[in-house]
């Protein structure tokens, strides 16, 4: 049932003159987790009425666009990642008025709107599976998804070796209409989580419809979820022993599960549904990729508009390492004349200020605290970095405030189903997503009237809007002075080089039109000759009577963006 589509396009943007010049190519994207920014209603959940009431605070930060996580009908079973029902939203967000009318607020306010979309698998609530599990073997609607008969004399052993992300085999076994037991179905993620079988059309049907749901409700773009993992090796082959599941595939797309070169048949098809409506809708990739070159392929100019730089996020803070990256992922992107995308922190991982906070080579997750002024000294850094390479930059709600991740949830309040399943994906995201504190004071810190569905630390009102707002050396000021001068110098943002110059052993040094950005990764401050008018910096700096080409201290873990 396997579809067989045109070839995708090849090339560069100079080879389709007016293609690629979307306002998505420098935009700043603004990561909203509905259940942890804003509570609308007082039952210690944020909600879609809570986001709509603080765009115009998304407003004056300076993004472009917001993307809401998911907030469709779901048991919640993975934080909504689960859908039930994709054109629905689940009661605890609100209704699909709330949602048109935050469509509405933003576009009035300036700002895109960006849904996530999740096409890998559904909800086991979902009516297809409900339904495939009550008619039993021989149902169409099995073919939906991936049901298999196990292994062994009685069918008790999984189909295959593949295990799940969150930890486990990635198999359940059904129970049949009359109570034996039955097939087995595959799930990449929860038990909860049935993956789709995207060869056969009805899967391939609904998607399309449902992308089109959602921009006639007027959504500027979606974020797609597991972008890389839709398509399985025919016969889904065992691993032969590697047995565990990575997310990041291999460097030729032969992991079975991941980076199959036939998810791309599928997004040129949605990229003709996004040209087909006004006002450059987009989607973004979320592809764990082994390499910033296998990104790229979701991002020719006939698939997808962006996709995440994974490699970027896990790269510790140290220049070399952080140089390679850069110059990668901008020679990566070129040729298919995509934007290169810098992320540091999201929903997933640990927030950069607790990940820096530590010697490199920490990864993506951390159970430990770390040196917190160290952390935030060098996540202020390493914004400020990200901010001026060129392509398009996503923020994390909460880190415009520095916030560490909570490393000392208890256990009983933990709800990420990866820390319940033994040697999983790390179980420890609930501590990047504990509610954003807006005020000093309050039960849940101005989250709001009410709890917050994580605890929140003591220490939060510290970090709050209200405490931040108006103070010059507060991350949050900071953050709304870089996107300002983002916006307003027109070396920042677009374009896809840099220029970079001699500089110092753990010192980065690179110039755009108009513009020097001076990065010191090491502990200790570094003499370097001034290259410009100091415009912003990550932390305190003398440079006041700086003459351009005088010798200028560095100081450590800090960078400077000077006008030239």
């Amino acid at each position: 049932m396997t579809q067989h589509l045109a070839a995708p396009l090849s090339g560069t943007s100079d080879d389709a003159p007016g293609h690629r010049t979307g306002w998505w190519q420098d935009a700043v994207i603004y990561q909203v987790y509905p259940r942890s920014f804003a509570d609308g209603n007082g039952d210690g959940m944020g909600d879609l009425d809570g986001v709509r009431r603080r765009l115009p605070y998304l407003r004056e930060l300076g993004v472009d666009a917001v993307w809401l996580s998911p907030f469709y009908a779901s048991p919640q079973a993975d934080a909504g990642y689960d859908v039930a029902d994709y054109r629905a939203i689940d009661p605890m967000f609100g209704t699909l008025l709330d949602a048109d009318a935050l469509i509405h607020d933003a576009h009035a306010l300036g700002l895109r709107v960006i849904v996530d979309l999740v096409p890998n698998h559904s909800s086991d609530a979902h009516d297809w599976f409900r339904r495939a599990l009550r008619e039993g073997p021989g149902s169409a609607l099995r073919e939906r998804y991936h049901f298999r008969p196990g292994k062994g004399a009685h069918g008790e052993l999984p189909p295959n070796d593949w295990e799940s992300v969150f930890g486990g085999a990635a198999w359940t076994r059904t129970t049949d209409p009359d109570g034996t037991p039955g097939d087995w179905y595959l799930h990449l993620f929860a038990p909860e989580q049935p993956d789709f079988n995207w060869d056969h059309p009805a899967v391939a049907d609904e998607f399309r419809s449902i992308l089109r749901f959602w921009l006639d409700m007027g959504v500027d773009g979606f974020r797609v979820d597991v972008a890389h993992g839709l398509v399985k090796a025919p016969g889904l082959p065992d691993l032969g022993g590697a047995g565990r599941l990575r997310l990041l595939g291999t460097a030729d797309g032969g992991t079975p599960f991941f980076d199959q070169d036939g998810v791309h048949a599928i997004y040129r098809q949605w990229r003709t549904i996004l040209d087909e409506y006004p006002g450059e809708r987009i989607a973004v990739a979320e592809a764990w990729t082994p390499t910033v070159e296998r990104t790229a392929h979701y991002v020719r100019p006939d698939e997808l508009h962006q996709a995440f730089n994974f490699q970027y996020l896990a790269t510790s803070w140290e220049s070399e390492a952080l140089r390679e990256v850069i110059e990668v992922s901008l020679a990566a992107m070129r040729p298919v004349g995509a934007p290169a995308t810098w992320v540091l922190s999201n929903h997933d991982v640990t927030r950069h200020a607790t990940r820096f906070a530590g010697p490199p080579g920490v990864g993506t997750q951390t159970r430990e605290p770390g040196d917190r002024v160290l952390g935030l000294r060098r996540a202020r850094a390493a914004t400020l970095l990200m901010l001026a390479l060129p392509g398009s930059a996503y923020v994390y709600q909460g880190e415009e405030l520095g916030l560490p991740d909570v490393t000392d949830l208890p256990d009983e309040a933990r709800q990420d189903p990866s820390y319940f399943r033994a040697d999983g994906q790390d179980g420890f995201r609930d501590g990047c997503r504990v509610p954003i504190p807006w005020a000093r004071e309050g039960s849940s810190y101005g989250f709001g009237a009410g709890g917050s569905w994580l605890p929140q630390p003591d220490h939060w009102g510290e970090l709050s809007v209200e405490a931040q707002t108006g103070d010059p050396a507060s991350t949050l000021e900071l953050y709304r002075a870089a996107l300002s001068v983002r916006k307003e110098h027109p070396g920042l943002g677009g374009g896809s080089a840099v220029e970079w110059r001699d500089a110092p052993e753990g010192v980065l040094i690179f110039a755009r039109t108009g513009f020097v950005c001076t990065v010191n990764t090491t502990g200790t401050a570094v003499r370097i000759p001034a290259p410009g008018e100091l415009l912003l910096a990550s932390g305190p700096v003398d440079a006041g009577n700086t003459a351009p080409g005088a010798e200028f201290e560095l100081p450590a873990d800090t960078t400077v963006w000077w006008s030239v």
